[in-house]
């Protein structure tokens, strides 16, 4: 039977539709458990609903989803209420809390599920597969109530999302304009829970806490928005769900619930190497900017420096140009850097090379001196930084963009120190006696030097 004879099957469709409406929930919710640093409370009480299906199995006396669901909502909102209770009333920090908690009742829960096991007569049989989850085990009643629960959660989360996203950021904020805080965390708290219930006969107990926070994580990646995040994660959620069913349906034997949590993983992968302004891919290639922009920075501070020492001597003793390990003694780069820098100065014309020694062009001279007064005036900041807005300077990238008072104090101490840059490039004599180091105009805006 092939791919498409499978997906035309009645059950298949059903388990598809689930999946689908699941990842889509446990995404969307998944986001705000995240962004309030609770990704194990997913954990916790997905850990905490097998107790509850146990004992609604042993009162019910048969397999119901509904009441399934009734037991694992109910063990599940009790142990939140236990989580919270143990970090208000002790010295325990939560994450301990919400490990005890979910060791306690999942134990509870194993020790039911043996009991019923053993005692059984033969009805309990599936009870295990809450535990992994079985997907392929979902009938058009069971999508039914996961596809009502779903959208409830989703219409409530965006009926209530500005109230939750208050709550997620500045708490304190919310209750000072008399938001009822209380209220939108429990409510908060029992959309989680029932988006875990949903989720155990699809994924179980031990995924299912990858199914609500991998979606969100992965989503973080590609946005700084929460709106655009929350929309992002319900995608990929429901993405991850398709997924998987369609490649546990291809393969015949595999179990689904893993192949969600698999295709969630692989997405977040994608995302944690590929995604455009958070990614691994774009750190190392703004790290290896970065390294190269700080090597040709040093190298013309070098540069200009040697130039600057030869400037104090007599005419008939001026260098002409300067070797490799004579500019890499100064400030250290790689050989290897060192070539692939000098190499592209060399074509922007700002360096000449004869073959043994390098040089500054005039244009090469100008720029350097740039350079050096920028990193000059910053060392003044840091020597004098008690007597300037320490805010002022940190915001800027550009030194030269600071108001125009305190770049001229700056300078003004630079002059007493005698650490103004000298000009290198070639003018006449009148032109050396201006001041044109005076980088200070009446608005404080930067003129050339």
């Amino acid at each position: 039977m092939n791919l498409f004879q499978h997906l035309s099957d009645a059950n298949t469709q059903w388990v598809l539709a689930g999946t689908l409406l699941l990842g889509m929930a446990s995404g969307v919710l998944g986001s705000f458990a995240y962004l309030k640093k609770q990704s194990l409370i997913g954990d916790a009480m997905a850990h905490a609903a097998l107790p509850g299906i146990c004992i609604a199995f042993l009162l019910y006396g048969q397999k119901s989803l509904f009441w399934f669901f009734a037991g694992a909502a109910f063990s599940g909102l009790l142990a939140a209420y236990f989580i919270q209770a143990i970090v208000k009333n002790s010295r325990i920090k939560e994450d301990t809390s919400i490990a005890l908690v979910l060791s306690v009742f999942f134990g509870i829960g194993i020790v039911l599920l043996t009991f019923i096991n053993q005692n059984g007569s033969g009805n309990q049989s599936g009870l295990n597969n809450y535990i992994f989850g079985q997907a392929a085990s979902l009938v058009g009643n069971d999508v039914k109530i996961i596809a009502i629960v779903a959208m409830i959660l989703l219409a409530v989360t965006a009926l209530f999302f500005k109230e939750f996203k208050l709550l997620t950021f500045d708490p304190q904020f919310a209750e000072g304009i008399g938001l009822p805080v209380r209220f939108f965390n429990g409510l908060l708290m029992v959309l989680i829970v029932s988006a875990v219930m949903i989720g155990l006969q699809a994924v179980g107990v031990i995924l299912m806490a990858a199914m609500l926070i991998t979606p969100a994580l992965s989503a973080r990646y590609w946005t700084e928005r929460m709106d655009r995040m929350v929309v992002i994660a319900g995608g990929i959620g429901a993405l991850s769900g398709v997924v998987g069913t369609i490649f546990s349906t291809a393969s015949e034997g595999l179990p689904t619930g893993p192949l969600i949590i698999l295709a969630a993983t692989l997405i977040f992968l994608f995302s944690m190497v590929f995604a455009p302004r958070r990614g691994l891919l774009v750190n190392i290639v703004k790290q290896m900017k970065m390294r190269r922009q700080t090597a040709r920075e040093n190298i013309m501070l070098s540069m200009f420096d040697l130039m600057e020492e030869e400037m104090r001597k007599p005419a008939a003793r001026h260098a002409t140009g300067f070797g490799e390990e004579q500019i890499r003694g100064l400030r250290p780069v790689s050989k290897r850097l060192f070539a692939r820098v000098m190499k592209q100065l060399i074509k922007e014309n700002l360096v000449s090379f004869d073959g043994n020694r390098y040089a500054l062009t005039e244009q090469g001279k100008e720029q350097a001196h740039q350079i050096a007064l920028k990193n000059r005036l910053m060392e003044v900041y840091k020597m004098y930084e008690m007597k300037f807005s320490h805010e002022e300077v940190e915001k800027q990238e550009d030194i030269f963009a600071l108001p125009g008072p305190l770049l001229q104090e700056l300078t003004r101490y630079l002059q007493q120190l005698g650490r103004m840059p000298v000009r290198l490039s070639k003018t006449g004599p009148g032109e050396n006696r201006r001041n044109r180091n005076n980088i200070i105009g009446q608005r404080g805006g930067r003129q050339p030097l």
